[in-house]
């Protein structure tokens, strides 16, 4: 997908002076202020706040790492911590500073392995920490006891331990010949070549926002084991199962540890097909291999299908399951679940016609069923799926997943073993908190209950009044019902006569969604607390309402969707009319950047908007089918390559560059320049062009961020530049 969470993230020390010097004219613009105070959430909060990540449970069940991030305003650094918690919600969380970085996992119930940087040349290494845990205390050992250390260079992470095998899996970036242990001398001699050009025979020369070399990720296993005195040993010969397979793990450039998983014997993993191009194939296999690399890789998938995500072993190790599209070339289809019986090499869809796409697969301890989540109708849900006895086609008869949850944003749900689940969960009011779900039983009447575990941001985000969202629903463009989100602006009161400005945010992807889910990039409080009336709309091409409005926009960008939020936008002036209509703006990455350019040449909409932002969007649908890393998309959004009839008939309808002559409305552009997914000559195209005609504009180009905008800095830079914008053209003026 173009992906829309693309922007924002940290912040920097001080908001004043945020206006950096405008390169050509003198600018004459007049200074602008964030809206602050203690009961206000800004975006220097949001950069602030604690950034926890999915929590993972001890072999036990009762205890749970967490990854957190925080950004110091006083230091100008990101500090990272894990916290313990006590699943049983009695004892508060225990955080233990990473103060080198690196990443952490559970080496037994009461053990964890921090996997540290190595310095002066050296490998990585690796320390174990000891936890208790008692009913009235929980405490991390504060000394650290070395276990080992990983090759110089060798880069190792996205770990995975086989506790019935005491062998570790990771990934590293590797040269062709996948030896770790020539890494840094390879490096060195590639550092040392005489010359910098980067030479291709084959496409993805660049990939989301690096040039590819010839070094990639490969899947490796080294021995991980304690004595009979407690002490932890890592070994010394390492094994590639991949080597000279030309598969490659994980997925770039978005995939981590759910890419594969292990057994006391075998890997199962997801990799794009090698027979295939990557830029024009979505195809990826799913494939078996000994840890101990005895054996080539076997595949399990029939060759006919699509990309495939999350391959997971059942816990006795006899069954594997994963998610499964139909369609190679298109990376928004909807995702089956598959489940296989190794031995028999039976196989099932489990869910032929459920019309959800679920993510994050996990079997219960007793594998008579998975745990996973899924979008519904923009919210996350977690869902529970129980398995047939026999993997038998002629006697399956689908059973659809239940739901357990209801409200918000779950992810990373895993099964304990007393058939509790825990997961984490955030809200447009939260970042993720752990939270731990006992379902009902079906020979009991009790109803199944929710305790939440941690409570990261809660004593900072308490005074803020932040809004929860407002779900609304509307007729759209094909008679479907449409929904949406309506945040109230902080300060709003029912039946004030008061008048507010309106912001549009539309998504991107396209196949993507605005949910009831925290960001930290394109946050939907943020504008809200900053006296915007913020609209959210889910037209078609959104995911979680079904496939079929999902496929509705391939080979249609400009034309449901807008009459979708037209429509949409209609509804929400005459619904809350506390928005004054003189003072309505809109903003959008990625397809919501195209949606922005596309509603520029197209008047007769009539949103009426005083200002508009583009981040990372299109503006020459043709070009960027000749320029995007990933061909694969174009060539399905717009019906084939662009020098294809239909692709040269839908890139002439469909692309906003023809329609510049109808442009007039004030417009902020911004762009990264390792962008590769959309070139940044988009946007300078853009501009130029508003230059030339006259109208209000402005560039700003971030030349060290990619689709999204991650500096600390950089993110405090983009929120000042959105917001003066907007307060230029319909802030109140005194």
């Amino acid at each position: 997908m173009l992906l829309f969470h693309a922007l924002v993230g940290l912040a920097a020390a001080s908001q004043i002076p945020l206006q950096l010097p405008t390169m050509g004219k003198e600018s004459t613009e007049s200074e602008f202020k964030f809206r602050e105070g203690p009961e206000i959430f800004t975006p220097k909060n949001l950069v602030e706040l604690e950034r926890p990540g999915a929590g993972v449970a001890n072999p036990a069940g009762n205890l749970a790492l967490v990854p957190v991030s925080k950004y110091s305003f006083e230091d100008k650094e990101t500090h990272k911590s894990v916290w313990v918690a006590s699943l049983d919600a009695k004892i508060p969380p225990v955080e233990y500073a990473l103060k080198k970085g690196g990443e952490t996992f559970w080496l037994d119930s009461k053990t964890i392995a921090h996997v540290v940087p190595g310095e002066d040349g050296k490998g990585q290494q690796v320390y174990s920490l000891g936890v208790e845990h008692s009913s009235h205390e929980l405490t991390i050992s504060n000394s650290p006891s070395l276990i080992g250390s990983f090759p110089p260079s060798a880069d190792a992470t996205n770990f995975k331990f086989s506790r019935d095998s005491d062998t570790l899996v990771f990934s590293s970036y590797v040269w062709p010949d996948a030896n770790l242990s020539t890494i840094k001398e390879q490096d060195e001699e590639y550092e040392k070549r005489g010359n910098n050009a980067l030479v291709y025979d084959v496409t993805y020369p660049r990939h989301w926002d690096i040039w590819r070399g010839k070094k990639r990720t490969q899947l490796f296993t080294v021995s991980l084991s304690k004595d009979k005195e407690g002490k932890w040993s890592l070994g010394e010969s390492y094994k590639a199962p991949l080597k000279g397979t030309n598969q490659f793990v994980p997925v770039e450039p978005f995939g981590g540890a759910e890419d594969y998983d292990v057994s006391k014997t075998h890997i199962v993993y997801t990799t794009k097909d090698p027979k295939l191009d990557d830029a024009w194939h979505t195809r990826q296999n799913v494939y078996l291999v000994p840890l101990d690399a005895s054996e080539a890789p076997r595949e399990l998938t029939n060759g006919e299908q699509g990309a495939t995500h999350n391959p997971v072993f059942s816990r006795d190790g006899s069954k594997v399951a994963w998610l499964e599209m139909a369609e190679d070339g298109y990376e928004a289809d909807r995702q089956k679940i598959i489940l296989l019986d190794l031995s028999t090499s039976s196989r099932l869809v489990l869910t032929p016609t459920w019309d959800r796409s679920p993510d994050s697969l996990a079997f219960t301890h007793d594998d008579k069923a998975l745990v996973f989540t899924a979008g519904d109708h923009a919210v996350i849900k977690v869902f529970t799926l129980p398995l047939p006895e026999k993997l038998d086609a002629a006697e399956f008869k689908e059973v659809f997943p239940t739901a357990l949850t209801h409200a918000h944003a779950a992810s990373g749900a895993q099964p304990l073993p007393d058939s509790r689940i825990l997961f984490s969960q955030s809200s447009y009011t939260s970042p993720n908190d752990l939270w731990v779900l006992t379902p009902a039983h079906a020979d009991s009447e009790s109803a199944s209950s929710l305790v939440k575990i941690t409570r990261f941001s809660e004593s900072k985000l308490q005074d803020k009044d932040l809004s929860s969202g407002e779900s609304f629903y509307f007729t759209g463009a094909e008679n479907k019902s449409v929904q949406g989100w309506a945040l109230k602006p902080k300060g709003w009161k029912e039946n004030s006569k008061k008048k507010y400005p309106a912001v549009l945010l539309i998504h991107g992807g396209p196949q993507g969604a605005w949910e009831d889910q925290w960001s930290t990039r394109w946050n939907p409080n943020v504008f809200a607390q900053q006296g915007y009336f913020t609209i959210a709309i889910n037209p078609t091409g959104s995911t979680t309402f079904g496939q079929e409005f999902t496929d509705a926009i391939a080979e249609d960008w400009g034309g449901k969707p807008f009459g979708d939020m037209k429509l949409g936008w209609e509804y929400v002036l005459k619904t809350y009319p506390e928005i004054d209509t003189e003072r309505t703006v809109a903003a959008g990455a990625s397809w919501g950047g195209y949606a922005i350019n596309w509603i520029q040449g197209h008047p007769e909409y009539g949103f009426g908007f005083k200002a508009l932002v583009c981040h990372d969007g299109v503006f020459d649908s043709s070009y960027n089918g000749f320029s995007t890393d990933e061909l694969f998309f174009f060539n399905h959004e717009f019906g084939g390559p662009p020098w294809t009839p239909k692709g040269k008939e839908l890139t002439a309808k469909f692309s906003p560059a023809n329609f510049v002559a109808n442009w007039s409305t004030p417009q902020l552009l911004i762009h990264g320049s390792k962008d590769y997914r959309l070139a940044e000559t988009e946007s300078i195209g853009a501009f130029n062009a508003l230059q030339q005609l006259g109208i209000p504009s402005r560039l700003v180009i971030f030349p060290t961020e990619n689709h999204w905008v991650l500096n600390p800095g950089n993110s405090l830079k983009w929120h000042y530049e959105v917001l003066r914008w907007f307060d230029q053209f319909v802030g109140e003026k005194e």
